[in-house]
């Protein structure tokens, strides 16, 4: 690999032939000596060369002109340092990430041979061996890989963030890697650590739309992060009894040991997570990965919850846990830049604040939570920018008035309703608004949201652990969000170039295939009325499989 870092007065070169190579060494110093202007040569065998020149008096392009000639450069491989230190780090991941796949193996060894033994030793009447209680265990492994097409629609123009299908855009595959473990350290505190990898690109970059049609390719992140190992989730659980009471033993599941825990409790996380983990929970309709896709019926798109550009964030959550009820709060960092890869550290004045409470009323198995938030970041003013555009005869552009103190808030209503088959057949619905007075910043760009439906056990038709569901999502603007789109602004996912709007309707539809007991299998058909919100543009039919291996 080559690198170059260059600054007037000096140039950094680095050169795989240089590694443990004198010989090579002292040919390039003669080679520099025939240049006027270099004032010193320091070439280290291991890490590179720094040279040191007079600008005045010396180009860089002169040295590497020579180096290229002596065939100890060449500028078509060469790479910034930045680049260099990416594709370093992405080393590093994707190493970090192969020893975890082979600590894992190593892992599930172990646990298997312990468990062998604890049965043999049963069956000779022997007092069984357990393993250490801290000891780290396997929580889950999965693969979900997710096809989609879609079809050309009516587009009579484009802007830079519209939905697409031209240049291949209409086609995507995006496929996800996760190993996720958990250890107790003690019978109050668990840690967690779970580290992913996402591949593939979704339709049209995951930009022109309010709910976008594959929830997972939120992991893709920005376009510069690149699709290497990344650690999505590490994070301490730690639990208070309130009494002796304990709930029924949980099983294993990923971000979850498993085990009876306290009935009433005061429940404390704190460290790198995603807010969704805990708030906006539902038992049908949270989760990319097994059930809808698209992102309308994942979460409360509303709830610009924060996170960085993958969908994760630091934060601390604090809950008070009853068998009827609970309520959290938690706090979270919030990104420098919209839909940016880098947290805040200014947290008095940058943070996303939560406030939920569950409730179960009756004994119908009714599930209601409320949901409050606020963000404050460096976000911009939609009517400052408008304003602006006008007075300058420009188009408004909210990034061009960032800053911090800007705050957006908003509340939620998410119910769920089970009906028959021991739960797994049920309804549920949410409602999602926010004031839409500043720009999207963390999550997806839709102001109200009001979504409902249903899931249907396979028991009815044989199949006991295949899923039918369908699902039908309105949702909407602010009337100041959609001035500053239709006066050609651009939003974090949004912008035509113009606007007539509408609302956004996605009906969708989908059938689980339970194969075997680590392989679903699942086609999914959505339907989407005036995407991006504009009524001069779709309607839009999107064709999906997906299959998802796990552990």
């Amino acid at each position: 690999m080559f690198y170059i870092h260059n600054i007037p007065g000096r140039v950094r070169i680095k050169s795989d032939t240089l590694k443990r190579n004198s010989t090579a060494a002292d040919e390039i110093r003669k080679a520099l000596s025939l240049i006027g202007g270099i004032e010193t040569v320091d070439i280290n065998c291991t890490t590179g060369s720094i040279i040191h020149y007079q600008f005045a008096v010396t180009k860089c392009q002169d040295i590497t002109n020579l180096l290229e000639t002596r065939g100890f450069f060449d500028r078509c491989k060469a790479v910034t340092s930045n680049e260099y230190m990416r594709r370093k780090t992405a080393f590093l991941l994707e190493s970090l990430f192969r020893f975890f796949a082979f600590a894992l193996t190593l892992l599930v060894f172990v646990n298997y041979s312990a468990y062998a033994d604890t049965d043999n030793e049963q069956q000779q009447g022997q007092q069984p061996r357990q393993l250490p209680l801290w000891f780290p265990q396997l929580l889950g492994a999965q693969f979900t890989g997710i096809y989609q097409r879609m079809p050309d629609f009516n587009s009579p123009y484009t802007g830079n963030n519209s939905l697409r299908f031209d240049q291949g855009k209409g086609e995507g595959f995006t496929h996800t890697y996760g190993i996720y473990l958990g250890s107790r350290i003690s019978q109050s505190l668990q840690l967690y650590l779970d580290v992913e990898m996402f591949k593939g690109s979704g339709i049209s970059d995951g930009l022109g739309l309010g709910g976008n049609m594959n929830g997972d390719v939120v992991r893709a992140g920005s376009a510069n992060l690149g699709q290497d190992p990344y650690l999505s989730r590490f994070y301490a659980r730690y639990l208070i009894p309130l009494s002796s009471q304990l709930t029924e033993p949980q099983e294993r599941a990923i971000d979850q040991l498993p085990g009876p825990e306290p009935a009433d409790r005061i429940e404390i996380k704190a460290g790198k997570l995603a807010p969704p983990d805990d708030f906006d929970l539902n038992r049908y309709a949270n989760n990319a990965r097994t059930q809808f896709l698209n992102c309308a019926f994942i979460v409360n798109t509303a709830w610009d919850y924060a996170s960085d550009t993958r969908g994760y964030t630091i934060g601390v959550s604090i809950a008070l846990v009853h068998p009827t009820w609970r309520l959290i709060f938690g706090t979270y960092q919030v990104p420098t830049t919209r839909n940016g890869n880098v947290l805040d550290s200014e947290i008095y004045r940058a943070r996303g604040d939560n406030l939920e409470l569950t409730v179960k009323p009756g004994t119908w198995g009714t599930v209601v939570r409320v949901l409050a938030y606020r963000n404050e970041g460096r976000m911009g003013d939609f009517q400052q920018a408008i304003d602006i555009g006008n007075r300058q005869g420009t188009v408004p552009d909210t990034m061009a008035i960032d800053g911090p103190g800007h705050v957006k808030y908003g509340f939620g209503l998410n119910l769920e309703q089970p009906i028959a088959d021991e739960g797994e057949t049920g309804l549920f619905a949410r409602l999602g608004w926010a004031d839409g007075s500043n720009s999207a910043w963390s999550y997806t760009e839709v102001d109200r949201i009001i979504s409902a439906g249903m899931q249907i056990s396979g028991g009815k038709w044989g199949r006991t652990r295949d899923r039918l569901s369908f699902a039908l999502a309105l949702q909407g603007l602010s009337r100041v969000h959609r001035d500053y789109l239709a006066d050609g602004g651009m939003g974090m996912l949004l912008g035509d170039g113009k606007l007539n709007y509408g609302p956004e309707n996605i009906f969708e539809v989908y059938y689980l295939i339970q194969l075997g007991r680590y392989v679903q299998l699942s086609p999914d058909f959505q339907y989407i009325e005036n995407p991006g919100f504009n009524q001069d543009r779709g309607p839009v039919t999107v064709y999906s499989l997906r299959l998802r291996v796990s552990y």
